[in-house]
């Protein structure tokens, strides 16, 4: 096994070889520049990782990790049009650097890219990553429009929130875990373990990143503190505050989240006192924890050894305790 660094390093090589510009090059150069922009690199490490876990070289699951790394980009460059985002990892998005149009058929491009690097396996597995590909695809897809549905309700429920962020981030994490054991050829049983181990974890790496953006540090979280208060984002954080608060504090939230103010410092400092106040910000960490929990227990079905699963809990561990 190499450590979590090599494993991107070698991503990174094989990406850039991958990623050259070729004609026409209005398309194929924003392609090349989202690619570039950098980032954790979380699920294609998860890709190479999970094959050697289940006995297999890395290097075997170096195509299906580029598409989920592909997959994921192409859904940035299409959230990033449809938020009307300038800046993504303190670059300009594609679609301000270029135009929309660029965005969107650039966008299309790596979809069709994505599948592509599929077709580089035997017929048996091509098969069953394009079948979790498809299932994974049109999952964030739905939960992209149920992010946009809950911009304009004033009636998000936990659980809708949940099924959400487990559409939109979660079960691509589970699919990046699965296809490296698809790769591997593990049992389907471990398939379906280990795709398990990635949504729940995917599901607290969500949290994480709600309760981060308002209580993480701004030297090290890498965008804005309090951006999800700005934006009104009904995150778990926000309906939890809701449903513990006093009436008079559930007025207050709704308003400020009903409204654009000039003044976002003091939105947020007010937001963030009631996020405190209420307990909710406790709950969040608690949601954190349960998910992180789940996703351990799932490891005691999987048929690899001890040293196996503790790598795969510190990785865990790791992630949970982030301030990035």
């Amino acid at each position: 096994m190499l450590s979590i660094e090599k494993y991107q390093e070698e991503f990174v090589a094989y990406l850039e070889k991958y990623s050259t510009l070729k004609e026409p090059n209005n398309l194929y150069a924003p392609i090349q520049y989202i690619l570039g922009l950098g980032g954790k690199r979380l699920r294609p490490v998860l890709t190479l990782m999970t094959a050697e876990i289940f006995n297999s070289d890395y290097r075997k699951a170096l195509d299906a990790a580029l598409s989920i790394e592909v997959f994921h980009n192409f859904s940035l460059v299409h959230d990033d049009i449809m938020d009307d985002a300038p800046l993504r990892r303190g670059q300009e998005t594609v679609h301000e650097k270029w135009d929309i149009n660029t965005g969107i058929l650039s966008g299309d491009a790596m979809l069709i890219m994505a599948y592509q690097l599929f077709e580089n396996y035997e017929t048996n597995t091509f098969q069953s990553l394009a079948k979790l590909f498809s299932k994974t695809a049109i999952e964030v897809c739905e939960g992209q429009q149920y992010d946009v549905d809950f911009e304009t309700r004033n009636d998000v429920t936990v659980l809708e929130y949940l099924k959400m962020i487990e559409y939109k981030t979660a079960v691509l994490v589970g699919a990046a875990m699965k296809m490296g054991a698809i790769v591997a050829n593990a049992s389907n049983n471990d398939q379906n373990s280990i795709y398990e181990f990635g949504r729940n974890l995917g599901i607290a790496f969500q949290l994480q990143d709600d309760y981060l953006d308002a209580f993480g540090d701004p030297k090290t979280f890498g965008k804005q503190v309090g951006g999800d208060i700005i934006e009104n984002k009904k995150t778990y954080l926000y309906l939890k505050a809701l449903e513990f608060s006093n009436e008079e504090n559930q007025l207050k939230l709704k308003e400020l989240f009903n409204s654009v103010l000039e003044d976002n410092d003091a939105k947020i400092s007010t937001v963030k006192q009631i996020f405190n106040g209420s307990g909710a910000s406790g709950a969040t960490q608690e949601e954190i924890k349960n998910y992180t929990n789940k996703a351990f227990m799932v490891l005691e079905s999987l048929d690899i050894s001890e040293e196996k699963k503790t790598l795969l809990r510190d990785f865990g561990n790791a992630l949970m305790n982030r301030n990035v």
